[in-house]
């Protein structure tokens, strides 16, 4: 055996003991092992950022080195695609030889797909890995407020936070408020994405969270609360904002990294991003200068936790659980999280670790460009999801010529 194939398996079977206990709707782990041999994975997974394109070639390679498991990353510009195609599969009647095996997913085309029951488990108990998950964090067992029962297993920390560059700006917006007026005095100089992009949406999700008189009204369902008059207070905030964005708000970068494009080329000097480390990985690569800092708002930001969830039809079912459960293996969460990678926290509990795995592990905040310590202790929950759907549909008739 090569050392990387004992270094994965090490990592896929590390928490095998503690993982003894799984669900009846699997197969035992080592016969989920057997069956993986040979198995292709297609995991369709948003393709903008190529550090995250890297980051699941590196993990295609230590899965076929461990566990002969091919993965093929199916390049999405949007999540929703593979859920339109799992719902097409299931109209049709392509119930065992669906086209897609793993999905990166979560907020709502997680709750699309579960309300229709076209997810396969509860598989993520079965998983030896998920012994190791930080199960004191709310955000790793729900999903936008929707309880993932072992459909989802977790794989990502993220965060809303603030870039901007302090060669040209001294003091940021520290508070939702105080966004318009910082705005005027900075005209053109702050954008984010297009909020039919998960980071433009949330940006939206925060305001609300931060002008609303009750925000606790963001977890139930849209449909139960009035919406015209919670989201009253957005729409008269938005409009004070909108015509000192840049380009008055009619044009919006596509993505996170289209906007931190804008940031590098000198266009914009302030954007949100939903990666706390972001900064300094962008710093450590030489794609943003070293006078780039991260804020986060005085009353906290919304953060949410990313998980791979199995189509109810894939064909793949335990290469799609190997490469899950390799994903909260030590070896990946640390690889995931070094600012060589993705930066950015775990979802591991460091304490359920070896002294030797946690030595692994850089801090989560890297100053001075990353966010600062204690950022996730500020996390706030995302809404429920039928929030973000219906806040894309409200901006757009109110904005879109």
């Amino acid at each position: 055996m090569t050392r990387r194939a004992l270094r994965c398996a090490l990592a896929l079977a590390g928490a095998l003991a503690l993982g003894a206990a799984a669900s009846a709707a699997t197969p035992p782990w080592q016969a989920v092992l057997k069956a993986a041999r040979g198995q292709t994975v297609y995991f369709d997974a948003w393709a903008g950022d190529p550090r995250v394109n890297a980051y699941i070639a590196w993990v295609g390679r230590e899965v076929a080195a461990c566990c002969a498991v091919t993965l093929r990353q199916v390049p999405l510009a949007d999540t929703s695609t593979a859920v339109t195609q799992v719902i097409a599969e299931k109209a049709a009647g392509e119930n065992t030889d669906g086209t897609v095996d793993l999905i990166w997913i979560n907020g709502p085309n997680f709750y699309a797909l579960r309300r229709r029951g076209l997810l396969y488990g509860p598989f993520a108990a079965a998983l030896p890995n998920a012994a190791l998950v930080n199960r004191h964090d709310a955000a790793n067992l729900t999903d936008f407020t929707v309880p993932v029962d072992g459909y989802e297993s977790p794989w990502r920390k993220a965060q809303l936070v603030f870039i901007y560059d302090s060669a040209y700006i001294r003091h940021p917006p520290r508070s939702i408020q105080a966004f318009p007026a910082w705005a005027r005095a900075h005209p053109g100089r702050f954008t984010f994405p297009q909020v039919q992009n998960f980071l433009g949406v949330a940006f939206l999700e925060q305001a609300l969270y931060a002008l609303s008189s009750d925000p606790a009204v963001l977890r139930r369902p849209v449909r139960e609360v009035n919406f015209a008059r919670v989201t009253a207070p957005l729409w008269a905030w938005y409009d004070r904002l909108r015509p000192y964005l840049w380009r008055h708000g009619r044009e919006f970068p596509a993505s996170g990294p289209a906007e931190r494009q804008l940031l590098e080329d000198g266009e914009i000097d302030l954007m949100p991003s939903f990666n706390s480390a972001e900064a300094a990985t962008d710093v450590a690569a030489g794609l943003l200068p070293k006078s780039v800092r991260t804020v986060v708002l005085d009353g906290g930001t919304l953060g949410n936790t990313s998980f791979v969830a199995i189509p109810y039809n894939s064909p793949h079912k335990a290469g799609a659980m190997v490469v899950a459960n390799f994903l909260l293996s030590p070896l990946a969460q640390a690889h995931a999280g070094s600012l060589r990678s993705l930066g950015g926290p775990t979802v591991l509990d460091l304490n359920r670790l070896t002294p030797a795995q946690r030595a692994e592990f850089a801090p989560a905040a890297q100053a001075p460009w990353g966010a600062a310590p204690g950022v996730l202790q500020r996390s706030l929950p995302e809404p429920q999801p039928s929030w973000a759907v219906r806040l894309v549909h409200a901006w757009q008739r109110r904005y879109t010529p």
